[in-house]
């Protein structure tokens, strides 16, 4: 019966807020920006960017509201909005070559492992070129397919395996080397 219950106090909150109810607007922002700013701040390094499109995403979430079918989850219906807003962000900003040329990527200090793996993993994300960090978040966090990658990123779908295969490699490489001066074997 609890999940019932969430469930019609999201859709009570939602219908509330689609007539421009601040409080619930409030509440709904409250309840889902932590997790959407991780979102943010999975394909922008800067967390001041990152915020930034947070708030710019919540903008076209409360301005689309009314389109919300409920047919899907909320949280869902968000995420995909934040991720939208990241992948127009990075376009308009020329910051993401998603050519299938190699890239030669530099070698970038990283903190040992002691203090938590989910920000070295992030660190180790950020390293990444743009256009790989996208496609890979885009595939193995989000879960969409080469083929959704390509058309949400006007790319082909062989440069999406390619992008993911070369992140894959450079992730891989990097944890290694990670790993080896976290052990002390530099």
């Amino acid at each position: 019966m609890k999940i019932i219950k969430l469930h019609n106090q999201e859709k009570s909150l939602i219908k509330k807020a689609i007539d421009n109810n601040r409080e619930a607007q409030q509440q709904l922002f409250e309840q889902h920006s932590p997790k959407m700013l991780g979102v943010c701040r999975q394909y922008v390094k800067d967390l001041h960017h990152a915020e930034d499109l947070l708030l710019q995403g919540f903008l076209k979430v409360f301005t689309n509201l009314h389109k919300f079918k409920h047919e899907g989850s909320f949280e869902g219906w968000i995420r995909r909005i934040m991720v939208n807003t990241c992948i127009s962000y990075l376009r308009k900003k020329s910051l993401v070559d998603l050519s299938d040329e190699d890239y030669v990527f530099n070698d970038a200090a990283t903190d040992s492992l002691e203090n938590t793996a989910v920000e070295d993993l992030q660190k180790l994300i950020d390293q990444l070129p743009d256009g790989y960090k996208m496609v890979f978040n885009l595939f193995a966090i989000e879960g969409y397919k080469h083929s959704e990658i390509a058309e949400k990123l006007n790319i082909s779908e062989s440069t999406s395996k390619s992008q993911l295969f070369k992140a894959r490699k450079i992730l891989q490489q990097n944890y290694y080397k990670m790993n080896k001066t976290v052990n002390g074997n530099k």
